[in-house]
């Protein structure tokens, strides 16, 4: 049965390039992929640096992005602060002093800089002659510049904050921020705001915060994501930490991110510093540089808003990777970051500018989308029977048995049990004439196949169903911080996790449960880990209770004197004679993640629990029903309105039927989000997530790229054919060109000799373009 996307027609005749709005089904004639002007992701490149006679080497000053240009404002060169403007000019690469006029701040380093509107907004710091070591104070004056005229005007506010520096400032709602610092004689952790859009109307005032508010600090950056604020690490007294901390502008709440349910072997936070930069970009957040326990370390650290999780960013080979530095400044523009100055090793001020490409991948969505197959319980194949009560649970085999070797072993015992089941039966209707009964031979009945039900009597259906929530999306839900309930009910799923040989999950609930574990719920967190025989759990109790600073608290509470007689036994004797602390140098188990499971399960270990064929111009491949409804929106549809009879499905993208190669990539990507193909596949599925209706266009801009990066001698020939065959013709004019232009070496390819006859003439007609008249006199008078 043939179903395919390109069945309506609409009058466009360009496909859409990577925005797409997949709700409509084109059908292509041609693709226009837009190549223009392109930077290697993830590269480093170093800009010319900013000439002496323009302006002083530097650190602990200020930039700011406005337009196509960055601002740098004061700092101090090793003798002096500074109070000059500088100008680099992003599209000319060239640097030169800002025109201004008016009174500028005076000179100063640790201050802070914004832009809002179109103007920049200069704010507090530390100045006075260092020189001399004289006038030396912090301040609290602000001053705004014009960006159009150049003037500078400091403004007059009532309701003047502490005088501070190296504190951090942002704008938000038409409001600048400030937050912490050290004012000269300790650190601050106050908050104070002003709003930027009537100078006349304008007073500082202090916000009332909440929730975990971070320590006082100085040194660390602040920037908005998601209409909220992030502060990373700093200097907090003599302790220098590597937290992470949001802020919520609405409800002025803090909140510290937690790192306890990050898997151990998942990327850890960049070590704790201070004089780093910090910049916002899409949904990340990247951190570069500062001083890390006496080094100068020079990765690229990202952080994900909204998976909260750190990774090291890989720069492209091609880098000019900066040096590792301290008090320099970042700034982004369009998709770039912008990093000047700083002190580098042997406290030299720099004078470089360098620039960081950004991705601007949309996320991968396979956790999310899993998640939502399991929320919403659609093309559900088997049904769990729970506990002594026999509460029911619902999933999908494919799933279940990709991530469970213990599961996907009950799941075989169940339906070796049903095949059985269904032929005695078959045996039986067969004896009697006439039954008339709705059920084939197969054991399926005429509304499809019933729900295999599978028996687990040691699990309940609360527990249970967390671990399914771990097994679609490699999550489970964060307690409740002191809430017992929650906390108790992660122990039974770690009980489960250990059961099932889950040791990603086992490792999950252990961080959760130590995380949590309080002074109001140690005891019972204590107490049930010892009923279930939960070892490690209750080690870490034990060791919690009989901390000096726990241990009076605990023993003076009601629930202590109801603690069992060995438990209070045990407590006593970890009190008197604490355990000598055992080290093991055995690498933790960390289990396998969703990708790694999935990535298997597409190359074979799935095979037994197929139930649908994919036909690519006549050739089977067979695959799944839910993880191409979970990941493909056409798929959903197409399995919620009918279901082919026999159970097979013909692909194309539009009229194109892919190559067997790039259906395959396309599998990878839809099984476990993989985006690493050769660049003659991206442009056979530039087009897939338009027609397939993937949850985000992630796909098609690994392809674009993956296409302006990677076409060479070595694949031309591939990616024009392919070019040929999509209709690409864009895409099939720059392999010409590249044929043409490097044709001694493309002629010596096997691939030239079978090629099609009209691609053959295509090349001739191009080289015959290319060959001026002058070539063809010289040509013709050597014959």
């Amino acid at each position: 049965m043939s179903w395919f996307p390109g069945a309506m027609s609409c009058k466009s005749k360009v496909a859409p390039s990577v925005d797409f709005d997949h709700s409509c089904s084109d059908s292509v004639e041609y693709l226009t992929l837009n190549f223009g002007p392109f930077e290697t992701v993830h590269r480093w490149r170093r800009l010319p640096p900013c000439d002496e006679f323009v302006g002083a080497r530097r650190s602990k000053h200020t930039v700011v992005a406005y337009r196509d240009a960055i601002y740098v404002f004061g700092g101090d060169n090793g003798k002096n602060m500074l109070n000059d403007l500088l100008r680099f000019d992003v599209k000319d690469c060239s640097w030169c002093r800002a025109f201004t006029t008016g009174t500028p701040p005076a000179p100063r380093y640790h201050h802070s800089a914004v832009v809002y509107g179109s103007s920049m907004f200069v704010f507090g710091g530390y100045t006075g002659d260092i020189y001399s070591n004289s006038n030396l104070k912090n301040k609290n004056d602000l001053f705004e510049y014009k960006f159009a005229t150049g003037q500078w005007t400091e403004w007059k506010v009532e309701g003047r904050l502490v005088a501070r520096s190296a504190h951090g400032a942002t704008v938000y709602n038409d409001k600048l921020w400030i937050f912490a610092g050290y004012d000269g004689n300790a650190r601050l952790n106050d908050m104070w705001t002003i709003g930027l859009q009537d100078r006349e109307q304008a007073y500082w005032e202090e916000i009332e915060q909440s929730g975990e508010i971070p320590p006082s600090c100085c040194n660390f950056p602040v920037a908005v994501c998601r209409d909220k604020m992030f502060v990373f690490s700093g200097q907090s007294g003599a302790k220098i930490t590597n937290n992470l901390f949001q802020f919520e502008f609405k409800g002025h709440i803090w909140t510290r991110i937690p790192t306890e349910h990050l898997l151990r072997g998942s990327p850890p936070p960049p070590q704790r510093r201070y004089g780093h930069t910090m910049v916002a970009f899409d949904r990340h957040l990247y951190v570069f540089g500062g001083a890390a326990d006496n080094t100068l370390p020079n990765e690229l650290h990202c952080y994900d808003v909204d998976s909260q999780t750190w990774e090291v960013i890989q720069p492209s080979i091609d880098s000019e990777m900066p040096s590792g530095r301290l008090f320099h400044a970042a700034a982004v523009i369009h998709d770039a970051m912008y990093i000047f100055g700083g002190t580098v090793d042997n406290n030299v001020r720099s004078g470089e500018m360098y620039r960081f490409q950004f991705s601007c991948y949309p996320k991968c969505t396979l956790h999310e989308d899993y998640g939502k197959l399991w929320e919403n319980r659609q093309f559900c194949d088997v049904e769990f029977i729970l506990g002594e009560r026999e509460e029911k649970v619902l999933g999908h085999i494919a799933i279940v048995t990709a991530r469970c070797k213990w599961l996907r072993k009950k799941i075989l015992q169940a339906r070796d049990r049903q095949k059985q089941k269904s032929k005695l039966e078959c045996n039986e209707e067969s004896d009697e004439s006439g039954s008339g009964s709705q059920k084939d031979c197969s054991g399926r009945s005429s509304r499809g196949p019933p729900l295999l039900e599978v028996s687990i009597r040691e699990a309940d259906a609360q527990p249970f169903e967390v671990l399914m929530q771990f097994l679609y999306t490699d999550k489970i839900q964060y307690p409740r911080r002191g809430h017992v309930q929650d906390v108790l009910l992660i122990m039974d799923v770690y009980k489960l996790a250990l059961s099932f040989k889950l040791s990603r999950l086992e490792q999950l609930c252990v961080q959760y449960i130590e995380a949590s574990v309080d002074l109001q719920n140690v005891l019972s967190v204590c107490e049930n880990a010892d009923k279930l025989q939960l070892d490690q759990l209750k080690e870490h109790c034990l060791n919690f209770v009989v901390k000096e600073s726990h241990f009076n608290q605990v023993i003076m509470t009601k629930e202590f004197e109801h603690l069992s007689t060995p438990l209070i036994v045990e407590i006593v004797r970890r009190k008197q004679q604490p355990p000598p602390r055992v080290y093991s140098d055995q690498p933790v188990d960390i289990g396998t993640s969703l990708v790694q499971d999935m990535k298997a399960y597409l190359e074979g270990a799935g095979h037994e629990f197929c139930d649908i064929i994919l036909l690519l111009d006549g050739h089977p491949r067979p695959a799944h029903k839910a993880i191409l409804a979970a990941r493909s929106s056409y798929f959903e549809a197409m399995f919620r309105s009918f279901m082919p009879e026999d159970g097979q499905v013909n692909i194309s993208i539009g009229e194109m039927v892919p190559s067997t190669q790039a259906f395959e990539s396309m599998l990878r990507y839809i099984y476990y989000g993989d985006v690493d193909m050769p660049p003659e596949d991206s442009l056979y599925l530039f087009a897939a997530p338009y027609y397939y209706g993937f949850s985000n266009n992630r796909l098609q801009a690994y392809c674009k790229q993956n296409l302006e990066m990677n076409v060479t001698v070595e694949n031309v020939l591939q990616i024009l054919e392919a070019a040929d065959k999509t209709q690409a013709l864009d895409m099939k004019k720059h392999c010409l060109h590249i044929i043409v232009h490097q044709f001694t070496k493309v002629s010596k390819l096997p691939n030239l000799r079978s090629l099609s006859q009209p691609l053959l003439l295509d090349i001739i007609d191009s080289l015959a373009s290319h060959i001026s008249d002058k070539q063809c006199t010289e040509m013709s008078s050597d014959i």
